[in-house]
């Protein structure tokens, strides 16, 4: 950190707006990526965070959104990402979601995408489908499953199979109906892409559709889309193929993932594991895909997940390393020499913050204030890089 004389000595003018570089090695938490022709001005991602506070079930941000994510870019992220963004209504974790399933939704999104841009964040926006975790109320009223009375409405899925005592058994998709959520995706990138975002994040983790399609624990399918990894593989890399046809090749494509069902030791149940994680890493690469966001869990209510300051670190580490592909590292990331340390150690690309980050949306400059990094001040607050 810097000591009182050097914080004294270091005038704007002297700083240029940063803070002064006294370090002999630069933090590698602070390095810019590039990604096709984005450049991310530092390793700090915000990871994407359901709010649930859409009004009127309209799918459409609000001035909280605005101000939540705008604070993040002002606070110095590399990449500020949009929460679940449901590619159809059906596909809303709760009624109060934001989607891109209509025209309308674009411009309230256009507005976020300007502010973090003109803050220098990559405005980035996750599209998902919840399958059969879809139609629940906000964590805050308690989260339960949605009847359609209630104001939900049914939900689908590879087989029928809930999620959990109390939800709804999924409708089964048919053929025709996996196609249109192929569709359905391409449509929300084509939005997104008018709505000025310049990063696409899909979602194939947390026990939402992809993700269990990809499951045997979910997925008990004996057409093209269950039974060998290849057909479980087969929705996620439609999505892909399908949404890299209509982003452009100079934007970046990543993919969320669970790296594993954390099941792995119940021996009679099958589940998603993290070398079928590497398989699907590589396919996806091959699809146009460049960074794999690699999270876990979510896809059963009873797995036993052993967490911890960086507990899912290992499972970005072994994707980047054997599927030779980018990576993010996310959960339970706070500290900055531990994120710094994470990118060094080349364990992963970015790392991702969600609580830390809801906690302290100015993290990155914290951190960079912490490691005696020069970096960027919004001019508004120059009075605290001194």
């Amino acid at each position: 950190m810097l000591s009182e004389a050097q914080r004294a000595q270091a005038t704007p003018q002297q700083a240029g707006g940063r803070f002064p570089d006294f370090t002999t090695q630069p933090a590698s938490l602070f390095q810019p990526l590039q990604l096709r022709s984005v450049t991310a001005r530092n390793r700090v991602m915000v990871s994407p965070m359901c709010q649930y506070s859409c009004e009127d079930r309209s799918g459409r941000v609000t001035d909280w959104h605005l101000v939540h994510l705008g604070s993040f870019a002002t606070g110095g992220a590399g990449i500020v990402c949009v929460e679940a963004t449901a590619v159809e209504a059906r596909g809303r974790i709760s009624p109060f979601d934001v989607g891109l399933w209509d025209d309308s939704q674009i411009e309230p999104l256009a507005r976020v995408a300007r502010f973090l841009r003109e803050q220098g964040a990559v405005p980035a926006i996750q599209l998902a489908h919840a399958g059969r975790k879809a139609s629940v109320d906000k964590p805050w009223n308690g989260g339960k499953p949605l009847e359609v009375a209630q104001g939900g409405w049914r939900v689908v899925g590879p087989s029928a199979i809930p999620f959990a005592e109390g939800y709804q058994a999924p409708e089964p998709l048919t053929a025709a109906g996996v196609a249109e959520v192929v569709a359905a995706f391409a449509r929300a990138a084509g939005r997104a892409l008018a709505a000025g975002f310049e990063l696409i994040e899909f979602h194939a983790a947390h026990g939402y559709l992809l993700h269990q399609f990809l499951s045997p624990a979910s997925n008990q399918r004996d057409d093209e889309y269950g039974g060998s990894l290849e057909n479980r593989m087969r929705l996620a890399l439609e999505v892909a193929r399908a949404v890299r046809a209509v982003w452009p090749e100079r934007l970046p494509l990543f993919t969320r993932v669970s790296g594993t069902d954390w099941l792995e030791d119940d021996t009679s149940r099958p589940s998603w594991t993290l070398s079928q994680t590497v398989e699907l890493a590589q396919r996806l690469k091959d699809e146009g895909v460049d960074v794999i966001d690699c999270s876990s869990g979510g896809n059963e209510a009873h797995a036993r997940i052993p967490l911890g300051p960086g507990y899912q670190v290992p499972l970005a580490a072994v994707v980047r390393r054997e599927a030779d592909i980018p990576t993010v590292a996310v959960g339970m990331i706070t500290d900055a020499r531990q994120a710094d340390q994470i990118i060094r150690s080349g364990q992963a690309d970015l790392v991702a913050l969600a609580r830390a980050e809801l906690r302290n949306p100015h993290w990155a400059l914290e951190a960079a204030h912490t490691l005696g990094q020069p970096v960027p001040f919004p001019p508004q607050y120059l009075r605290a890089a001194r």
